[in-house]
Protein backbone atom coordinates (compact mmCIF):
# COMPACT_ATOMS: atom_id res chain seq x y z
CA UNK A 1 0.00 0.00 0.00
CA UNK A 2 1.70 3.43 -0.96
CA UNK A 3 1.64 6.24 1.53
CA UNK A 4 -0.61 9.11 1.56
CA UNK A 5 0.67 12.31 -0.47
CA UNK A 6 1.05 15.00 2.12
CA UNK A 7 1.57 18.85 2.04
CA UNK A 8 5.02 19.95 2.33
CA UNK A 9 3.48 23.67 4.03
CA UNK A 10 0.53 22.16 5.76
CA UNK A 11 1.65 18.63 6.39
CA UNK A 12 -1.57 17.43 6.09
CA UNK A 13 -2.78 14.78 3.92
CA UNK A 14 -6.91 14.88 3.85
CA UNK A 15 -6.79 18.32 1.75
CA UNK A 16 -4.79 16.88 -0.93
CA UNK A 17 -6.89 17.48 -4.41
CA UNK A 18 -6.48 15.44 -7.60
CA UNK A 19 -7.22 17.29 -10.68
CA UNK A 20 -6.81 14.40 -13.74
CA UNK A 21 -8.05 17.47 -16.32
CA UNK A 22 -5.00 19.35 -15.90
CA UNK A 23 -2.60 16.41 -14.63
CA UNK A 24 -1.85 18.01 -11.24
CA UNK A 25 -2.05 17.04 -7.28
CA UNK A 26 -2.97 20.58 -4.93
CA UNK A 27 -3.05 21.00 -1.73
CA UNK A 28 -6.86 22.75 -1.51
CA UNK A 29 -5.71 24.40 1.95
CA UNK A 30 -2.69 26.34 0.77
CA UNK A 31 -2.61 26.17 -2.92
CA UNK A 32 0.46 24.03 -2.96
CA UNK A 33 1.08 22.44 -6.60
CA UNK A 34 2.57 18.98 -5.40
CA UNK A 35 2.30 17.35 -8.43
CA UNK A 36 1.63 18.37 -12.02
CA UNK A 37 2.72 15.25 -14.60
CA UNK A 38 0.40 12.68 -13.02
CA UNK A 39 -0.66 9.73 -15.36
CA UNK A 40 -4.33 9.15 -15.95
CA UNK A 41 -5.43 5.48 -15.35
CA UNK A 42 -9.21 5.69 -16.12
CA UNK A 43 -10.15 4.42 -19.50
CA UNK A 44 -9.49 6.22 -22.33
CA UNK A 45 -12.42 7.20 -24.44
CA UNK A 46 -12.49 8.81 -27.83
CA UNK A 47 -14.99 10.88 -29.57
CA UNK A 48 -13.95 11.24 -33.44
CA UNK A 49 -17.69 11.69 -34.70
CA UNK A 50 -19.52 14.83 -35.96
CA UNK A 51 -22.94 14.44 -34.97
CA UNK A 52 -24.94 13.89 -31.87
CA UNK A 53 -26.58 10.76 -33.00
CA UNK A 54 -23.11 9.53 -34.08
CA UNK A 55 -21.07 9.77 -30.07
CA UNK A 56 -21.85 6.41 -29.22
CA UNK A 57 -18.41 6.48 -27.88
CA UNK A 58 -17.28 2.39 -29.12
CA UNK A 59 -13.69 3.91 -29.93
CA UNK A 60 -10.80 3.91 -27.76
CA UNK A 61 -7.39 4.38 -27.93
CA UNK A 62 -5.41 6.90 -29.86
CA UNK A 63 -6.63 7.80 -33.53
CA UNK A 64 -5.85 6.67 -37.20
CA UNK A 65 -2.70 8.25 -38.46
CA UNK A 66 -1.16 7.98 -42.05
CA UNK A 67 2.41 8.32 -40.31
CA UNK A 68 2.19 4.96 -39.05
CA UNK A 69 2.89 1.50 -41.32
CA UNK A 70 -0.76 0.04 -39.89
CA UNK A 71 -2.28 3.28 -39.96
CA UNK A 72 -2.89 3.04 -36.10
CA UNK A 73 -5.15 -0.07 -37.04
CA UNK A 74 -2.44 -2.70 -35.69
CA UNK A 75 -4.46 -5.74 -34.76
CA UNK A 76 -2.91 -9.05 -32.53
CA UNK A 77 -4.02 -12.38 -31.87
CA UNK A 78 -4.38 -12.64 -28.07
CA UNK A 79 -2.50 -15.29 -25.76
CA UNK A 80 -5.67 -16.11 -23.44
CA UNK A 81 -6.70 -19.57 -23.46
CA UNK A 82 -10.28 -18.99 -23.26
CA UNK A 83 -12.79 -17.98 -25.95
CA UNK A 84 -15.56 -15.62 -25.63
CA UNK A 85 -18.01 -17.77 -23.74
CA UNK A 86 -15.26 -18.26 -20.89
CA UNK A 87 -14.84 -21.43 -21.78
CA UNK A 88 -11.37 -23.58 -21.55
CA UNK A 89 -9.80 -24.26 -25.26
CA UNK A 90 -9.02 -27.53 -25.58
CA UNK A 91 -5.25 -28.39 -26.41
CA UNK A 92 -5.51 -28.75 -30.46
CA UNK A 93 -7.37 -25.68 -30.26
CA UNK A 94 -5.01 -23.55 -28.85
CA UNK A 95 -2.38 -25.21 -30.80
CA UNK A 96 -3.71 -23.86 -33.92
CA UNK A 97 -4.40 -20.45 -32.48
CA UNK A 98 -0.40 -20.41 -31.48
CA UNK A 99 0.19 -20.66 -35.26
CA UNK A 100 -2.35 -18.61 -36.09
CA UNK A 101 -0.53 -15.77 -34.22
CA UNK A 102 2.94 -16.80 -35.51
CA UNK A 103 2.06 -16.56 -39.10
CA UNK A 104 -0.60 -13.03 -38.51
CA UNK A 105 2.85 -11.40 -37.26
CA UNK A 106 4.68 -13.00 -39.49
CA UNK A 107 2.85 -11.42 -42.80
CA UNK A 108 2.04 -7.91 -41.01
CA UNK A 109 6.36 -7.93 -40.60
CA UNK A 110 6.80 -8.85 -43.94
CA UNK A 111 4.10 -6.48 -45.73
CA UNK A 112 4.72 -3.72 -44.11
CA UNK A 113 8.61 -3.21 -43.37
CA UNK A 114 9.11 -0.85 -46.19
CA UNK A 115 6.92 1.59 -44.37
CA UNK A 116 7.58 0.52 -41.08
CA UNK A 117 11.44 1.88 -41.47
CA UNK A 118 10.28 4.52 -43.58
CA UNK A 119 8.32 6.46 -40.89
CA UNK A 120 10.63 5.52 -38.43
CA UNK A 121 13.20 7.89 -40.17
CA UNK A 122 10.46 10.22 -40.75
CA UNK A 123 9.80 10.40 -36.72
CA UNK A 124 13.70 10.98 -36.29
CA UNK A 125 13.73 13.88 -38.77
CA UNK A 126 10.19 15.28 -37.37
CA UNK A 127 12.12 15.60 -34.02
CA UNK A 128 15.35 16.90 -35.79
CA UNK A 129 13.28 19.90 -38.13
CA UNK A 130 10.88 20.47 -35.77
CA UNK A 131 7.50 20.12 -38.36
CA UNK A 132 4.10 20.04 -37.10
CA UNK A 133 2.00 17.24 -37.27
CA UNK A 134 0.41 18.27 -40.23
CA UNK A 135 3.60 18.33 -42.57
CA UNK A 136 4.38 14.78 -41.05
CA UNK A 137 0.80 13.53 -42.38
CA UNK A 138 1.37 15.36 -45.41
CA UNK A 139 4.70 13.57 -45.68
CA UNK A 140 3.14 9.70 -44.91
CA UNK A 141 0.54 10.92 -47.30
CA UNK A 142 2.97 11.88 -50.45
CA UNK A 143 5.49 8.64 -49.62
CA UNK A 144 2.30 5.72 -49.41
CA UNK A 145 1.29 7.57 -52.91
CA UNK A 146 4.86 6.77 -54.37
CA UNK A 147 5.06 3.63 -53.01
CA UNK A 148 1.76 2.83 -54.34
CA UNK A 149 3.17 4.11 -58.22
CA UNK A 150 6.36 1.89 -57.71
CA UNK A 151 8.81 5.44 -57.01
CA UNK A 152 10.55 3.56 -54.23
CA UNK A 153 11.25 0.55 -56.21
CA UNK A 154 14.71 0.18 -56.72
CA UNK A 155 15.42 3.31 -54.96
CA UNK A 156 17.24 4.14 -51.67
CA UNK A 157 14.08 4.42 -49.08
CA UNK A 158 15.71 7.50 -47.35
CA UNK A 159 15.73 9.42 -50.28
CA UNK A 160 12.26 8.80 -51.13
CA UNK A 161 11.31 9.98 -47.83
CA UNK A 162 13.30 13.08 -47.55
CA UNK A 163 12.14 13.83 -51.28
CA UNK A 164 8.58 13.43 -49.59
CA UNK A 165 9.38 15.56 -46.51
CA UNK A 166 10.57 17.88 -48.28
CA UNK A 167 7.56 17.93 -51.11
CA UNK A 168 5.28 18.66 -48.62
CA UNK A 169 7.06 21.76 -47.03
CA UNK A 170 6.67 23.29 -50.18
CA UNK A 171 3.37 22.59 -50.37
CA UNK A 172 2.49 23.72 -47.10
CA UNK A 173 4.51 26.54 -47.24
CA UNK A 174 7.02 25.46 -44.75
CA UNK A 175 10.48 27.69 -45.34
CA UNK A 176 12.80 24.82 -45.34
CA UNK A 177 15.38 24.68 -47.90
CA UNK A 178 16.89 21.35 -49.57
CA UNK A 179 20.62 22.11 -48.46
CA UNK A 180 18.91 21.79 -44.48
CA UNK A 181 17.35 18.71 -45.12
CA UNK A 182 19.93 16.92 -47.16
CA UNK A 183 22.59 18.33 -44.13
CA UNK A 184 20.00 17.00 -41.39
CA UNK A 185 19.27 14.11 -43.57
CA UNK A 186 23.06 13.61 -44.02
CA UNK A 187 22.29 12.70 -47.96
CA UNK A 188 23.55 13.57 -50.99
CA UNK A 189 21.42 16.94 -53.07
CA UNK A 190 21.64 14.95 -56.18
CA UNK A 191 20.11 12.06 -54.89
CA UNK A 192 16.99 13.74 -53.57
CA UNK A 193 16.72 16.27 -56.02
CA UNK A 194 16.20 13.03 -58.66
CA UNK A 195 13.66 11.95 -56.77
CA UNK A 196 11.58 15.30 -55.91
CA UNK A 197 11.54 15.91 -59.49
CA UNK A 198 9.87 12.33 -59.96
CA UNK A 199 7.22 12.50 -57.76
CA UNK A 200 6.48 16.27 -59.00
CA UNK A 201 5.89 14.76 -62.66
CA UNK A 202 4.26 10.81 -61.95
CA UNK A 203 2.00 12.35 -59.12
CA UNK A 204 0.84 15.64 -61.21
CA UNK A 205 1.49 17.95 -58.10
CA UNK A 206 1.69 21.59 -58.57
CA UNK A 207 4.38 23.40 -56.62
CA UNK A 208 3.17 26.97 -55.07
CA UNK A 209 5.99 29.70 -54.39
CA UNK A 210 8.07 30.13 -51.60
CA UNK A 211 6.52 32.91 -49.26
CA UNK A 212 9.30 35.54 -48.97
CA UNK A 213 7.59 36.68 -45.84
CA UNK A 214 7.72 33.59 -44.25
CA UNK A 215 11.97 32.94 -44.99
CA UNK A 216 11.91 36.87 -43.26
CA UNK A 217 10.77 35.82 -39.75
CA UNK A 218 12.86 32.44 -39.94
CA UNK A 219 16.39 33.92 -40.67
CA UNK A 220 15.43 37.10 -37.98
CA UNK A 221 14.49 34.67 -35.50
CA UNK A 222 17.59 32.39 -36.03
CA UNK A 223 19.87 36.00 -35.73
CA UNK A 224 17.79 37.10 -32.93
CA UNK A 225 16.92 40.27 -34.89
CA UNK A 226 14.32 42.66 -33.41
CA UNK A 227 11.13 43.25 -34.36
CA UNK A 228 11.84 46.60 -35.57
CA UNK A 229 13.99 45.67 -38.08
CA UNK A 230 11.74 42.57 -39.28
CA UNK A 231 8.69 44.84 -39.69
CA UNK A 232 11.14 47.21 -42.13
CA UNK A 233 12.48 44.24 -43.90
CA UNK A 234 8.72 43.26 -44.79
CA UNK A 235 8.01 46.26 -46.15
CA UNK A 236 11.13 46.47 -48.27
CA UNK A 237 10.23 43.03 -49.18
CA UNK A 238 6.52 44.24 -50.11
CA UNK A 239 7.46 47.32 -52.33
CA UNK A 240 9.69 44.56 -53.76
CA UNK A 241 6.89 42.13 -54.70
CA UNK A 242 4.79 45.21 -56.08
CA UNK A 243 7.29 46.68 -58.17
CA UNK A 244 7.81 42.42 -59.32
CA UNK A 245 11.52 42.93 -58.27
CA UNK A 246 11.33 39.49 -56.45
CA UNK A 247 10.44 37.32 -59.89
CA UNK A 248 12.94 34.83 -60.41
CA UNK A 249 14.68 35.51 -57.04
CA UNK A 250 15.26 33.14 -54.42
CA UNK A 251 13.06 33.61 -51.99
CA UNK A 252 15.61 33.16 -48.80
CA UNK A 253 18.23 35.28 -50.93
CA UNK A 254 15.69 38.04 -51.09
CA UNK A 255 14.90 37.55 -47.42
CA UNK A 256 18.39 37.77 -46.25
CA UNK A 257 18.87 40.44 -48.11
CA UNK A 258 16.31 43.02 -47.30
CA UNK A 259 17.13 42.12 -44.06
CA UNK A 260 20.51 42.89 -44.50
CA UNK A 261 19.41 46.07 -45.96
CA UNK A 262 16.78 47.22 -42.89
CA UNK A 263 19.82 46.59 -40.75
CA UNK A 264 21.56 49.31 -42.37
CA UNK A 265 18.48 51.34 -42.60
CA UNK A 266 18.18 50.89 -38.30
CA UNK A 267 21.89 51.58 -38.20
CA UNK A 268 23.06 48.07 -37.07
CA UNK A 269 26.23 47.61 -38.69
CA UNK A 270 27.91 45.59 -37.12
CA UNK A 271 26.72 41.87 -38.50
CA UNK A 272 27.97 41.68 -42.04
CA UNK A 273 26.73 39.77 -45.16
CA UNK A 274 28.44 36.66 -44.22
CA UNK A 275 26.32 35.95 -41.28
CA UNK A 276 22.98 36.42 -43.83
CA UNK A 277 24.51 34.07 -46.45
CA UNK A 278 25.56 31.82 -44.11
CA UNK A 279 21.74 31.37 -42.24
CA UNK A 280 19.59 32.10 -45.13
CA UNK A 281 21.82 29.11 -47.30
CA UNK A 282 22.99 31.62 -50.25
CA UNK A 283 26.13 33.02 -50.88
CA UNK A 284 27.12 36.69 -50.06
CA UNK A 285 27.25 37.26 -53.92
CA UNK A 286 23.49 36.86 -54.04
CA UNK A 287 22.74 39.28 -51.42
CA UNK A 288 24.83 41.98 -52.65
CA UNK A 289 23.12 41.73 -56.41
CA UNK A 290 19.89 41.59 -54.89
CA UNK A 291 20.93 44.77 -52.45
CA UNK A 292 22.08 46.77 -55.80
CA UNK A 293 19.13 45.70 -57.35
CA UNK A 294 16.71 46.78 -54.76
CA UNK A 295 18.51 50.25 -53.82
CA UNK A 296 18.51 50.92 -57.85
CA UNK A 297 14.62 50.77 -58.08
CA UNK A 298 13.39 51.43 -54.30
CA UNK A 299 13.15 53.93 -52.17
CA UNK A 300 14.66 52.94 -48.93
CA UNK A 301 14.67 55.76 -46.95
Amino acid sequence: MQDPIVCSICKKDQTIITDVVTGEIVCGKCGLVISEKIQDTRQEWRDFMTTEEDKDRRRTGMPTSLARHDMGLYTMIGRGHKDARGQVLAASMRSTMGRLRTWDLRTQGSSNRSLRTAFDQLNILKDKLGLPDAIVEKTAYLYRKAHERGLVRGRQTSAALVAALYLACREEGTPRTLNEICKISNLKRKAISRQYRDMVIELDIRIPTVDPIKCIARIANQINLNQKIKQKAINIMNAAIKSALSAGKSPMGLAASTLYLSCLINGCNNMGQTVFAQTAGVTEVTIRNICKNLRNHLDLS
